[in-house]
C-alpha cells in the first residue's frame, strides 16, 4: 500500500518572520532567524507545508493578508497568521505563558502569579490556534506544535475532530512532580498533552518529571517501554514520548566563525583588551540565567586568587528583554550595581577594568566575533531546556583553544559533560574555583575537551533533532531507536497516512 503524499504543519507562538512597519506605514516581512527556523525550512521547502503563528500584530492594525501571500511566496512554504487581540496576548502571552508556566518550569514558582484569568485567555489563545490550524491543514499532514504557549492545541483540535497525527515540542524544562503540583490546571493540562501523538522535551530528566506526573495524577494512565521513547496510555489514547535533545546548525556557525570579517572583529576585541584571557558570557535579559550569581562568583575569584587581577576580564553582554515588566528591571538594575561594584573595587585607573558589561542586542557578526575572541565561556544559567549558546560556542572555537564552563542544570550538561567544566551556579566559591581552574589549564587539555565538544555538537546538531522527532513520531517499530545521525534524512520522511 502506498502512503498518501502529507505536509508539515509548523505551529509556534510566533511565524518566522517579524512584521515591521516602514515609515511609508506599510509593513514589511523580515525573515526570522534561529536553529528551529534553519531547521525547518529545508523540510517544509521539500514536502511542501505551511507555518502558522501569530504575525506580532493586533487585530486592531491593518490585515496583513497580502504581507503574508507575499512572504508565503518568496519563503516556498505557506505563511497562516492568528490574529490576538492586544488583550488576548496580554492574558495569554504575558500572563499564563510567562507568568505562570515560565517561571513554574524553571523551578521558580514564588514568582508565578495563577491569575484564573490568565487560564482562561490560555484556551482561549490555543483554541484560535486549533481553528487556523484545521483550516490549513488537512488529515494526511504531520501537525508540529512547538512549546510551552500552546500545550492545549492538541485537545482542542480532538474536539474540532481532527484526526491527524499531531507532535508537540517543548522547548523548556519540565518540572519534577513537587513543583508541578503547584499548577491549579495541572490535570487539564497533562491530559491536554495527552492528546498529542509524540511529546518530545529535551532530556531524559524532563521526560522523567513527565511521565512522573503522568503516573502520579491520571491514576488510569500507563506508561510501557524502556527505550529511547515511552508509551503512555489514557482513556484509548496512546502517546510516544521521548528525549530529543535541541542543537544547532553546526556547519553554518563554524563557516561564517571562520570568516575574514569575525577574525578581525576577534583580534580587534584582544586589542581592545591586550594581554589577559577573556571569559564570556551572554544572556538575554531573564532572571532564569544567572547572570547576578555570575557576577558574584567573579567578584569572589578576583578576592581568593590576587594573582588572577589584571590577567582576566569578564564581557558580560545581557540582550534587552521584557523590559515592561518589575522585575526584569529591577535585574537590570541589580546587574548594573554589581558591575559597579566590582569595577569600583578592582579596576586600576588608565588599565585594568574587569567586567565589561554591554546592555543591547548583537548582530550575527558581533556575536560570532564574540565567540572567538572568548578563552573561557561562562554559561550557568539557573535552570535552562537547553541553552543553545554553550553549543554555539563550541562551533565557533575553531582554533578548539578554550575552555566551556557550564551550568550543571542546563539541558546541555548531558551532552556536553565530557568535555566542559560542569558547575552549581549557586555555588559562588565553586564556580570561581572554575574559573581558576579554566585559566590555569594546560593548552593540550584544553584542546583535548574542546575536540570532544565540537565532534558532539557537530555529530548531533539541528537536522540530526528533527530527523530524530519525526521518526519518532512516524515509525511503526519503536526498536529503530536510537537513531543513527543521518542529517539528510528528513527530505524523504512521508508525512502521510496509509490509504
Amino acid at each position: 500500500m502506498q502512503a498518501k503524499r502529507g505536509q508539515l504543519v509548523v505551529v509556534s507562538n510566533r511565524l518566522p518572520f517579524a512584521f515591521r512597519r516602514e515609515p511609508s506605514g506599510r509593513w514589511r516581512a523580515l525573515p526570522g532567524a534561529g536553529g528551529l527556523v534553519t531547521a525547518l525550512l529545508p523540510v517544509l521547502r521539500h514536502r511542501g507545508g505551511t507555518w502558522i503563528g501569530w504575525p506580532g500584530a493586533s487585530e486592531s492594525m491593518p490585515d496583513l493578508s497580502q504581507e503574508l501571500a507575499a512572504a508565503s511566496e518568496d519563503a516556498g512554504y505557506a505563511l497562516r497568521g492568528v490574529a490576538l487581540t492586544a488583550e488576548e496576548v496580554r492574558g495569554f502571552y504575558e500572563g499564563f505563558a510567562n507568568e505562570v508556566i515560565w517561571p513554574l518550569f524553571h523551578d521558580l514558582q514564588s514568582l508565578c502569579n495563577f491569575d484564573p484569568g490568565y487560564w482562561q485567555a490560555y484556551c482561549t489563545v490555543n483554541r484560535k490556534f486549533a481553528y487556523v490550524v484545521r483550516e490549513a491543514s488537512s488529515q494526511e499532514d504531520f501537525i508540529w506544535v512547538h512549546d510551552y504557549h500552546l500545550m492545549n492545541v492538541a485537545a482542542e483540535l480532538r474536539r474540532l475532530d481532527v484526526a491527524s497525527r499531531i507532535g508537540f515540542f517543548l522547548h523548556i524544562p519540565f518540572p519534577p512532580l513537587d513543583i508541578f503540583l503547584k499548577l491549579p490546571w495541572r490535570m487539564q493540562l497533562l491530559e491536554a498533552l495527552l492528546e498529542y501523538d509524540l511529546v518530545g522535551l529535551q532530556t531524559v530528566r524532563d521526560r522523567h518529571n513527565f511521565t512522573q506526573c503522568v503516573r502520579a495524577l491520571l491514576k488510569d494512565a500507563r506508561i510501557e517501554g524502556r527505550g529511547q521513547v515511552l508509551l503512555a496510555t489514557h482513556r484509548g489514547r496512546t502517546t510516544r514520548i521521548g528525549a530529543f535533545p535541541i542543537s544547532i546548525d553546526y556547519n553554518a556557525f563554524m563557516r561564517q566563525a571562520a570568516s575574514a570579517e569575525v577574525a578581525a572583529g576577534a583580534r580587534e576585541l584582544h586589542a581592545l583588551l591586550p594581554k589577559r584571557k577573556l571569559i564570556l558570557g551572554i544572556d538575554r535579559l531573564d532572571y532564569t540565567k544567572g547572570i547576578p550569581l555570575r557576577l558574584k562568583a567573579f567578584q569572589n575569584v578576583l578576592e581568593r586568587y590576587p594573582e588572577l587581577r589584571e590577567r582576566i576580564s569578564l564581557i558580560q553582554v545581557v540582550v534587552p528583554s521584557r523590559e515592561d515588566i518589575a522585575e526584569y528591571r529591577g535585574l537590570k538594575s541589580e546587574i548594573e550595581q554589581l558591575t559597579g561594584k566590582i569595577n569600583g573595587s578592582f579596576a586600576r585607573p588608565g588599565g585594568w577594568v574587569p567586567v565589561w558589561y554591554a546592555y543591547r542586542s548583537l548582530s550575527r557578526m558581533e556575536l560570532l566575533a564574540y565567540y572567538r575572541a572568548a578563552d573561557i565561556a561562562l554559561i550557568t544559567p539557573l535552570k535552562d531546556g537547553m541553552n543553545l549558546v554553550a553549543k554555539e560556542y563550541c562551533a565557533c572555537s575553531i582554533e578548539e583553544d578554550c575552555v566551556l564552563i557550564l551550568s550543571e542544570f542546563a539541558g546541555a550538561a548531558v551532552q556536553l559533560a565530557k568535555g566542559a567544566l560542569l558547575v552549581n551556579p549557586y555555588d559562588i566559591e565553586g564556580v570561581a574555583d572554575a574559573i581558576r581552574l579554566a585559566y590555569q589549564m594546560d593548552a593540550a587539555e584544553r584542546r583535548a575537551r574542546m575536540r570532544r565538544l565540537r565532534r558532539s555538537v557537530r555529530e548531533h546538531d539541528v537536522f540530526w533533532w528533527v530527523d530524530a522527532f519525526l521518526r519518532a513520531a512516524i515509525t511503526k517499530d519503536l526498536d529503530a531507536f536510537p537513531i543513527a545521525a543521518d542529517h539528510h534524512v528528513v527530505e524523504g520522511v512521508d508525512f502521510g497516512l496509509p490509504v
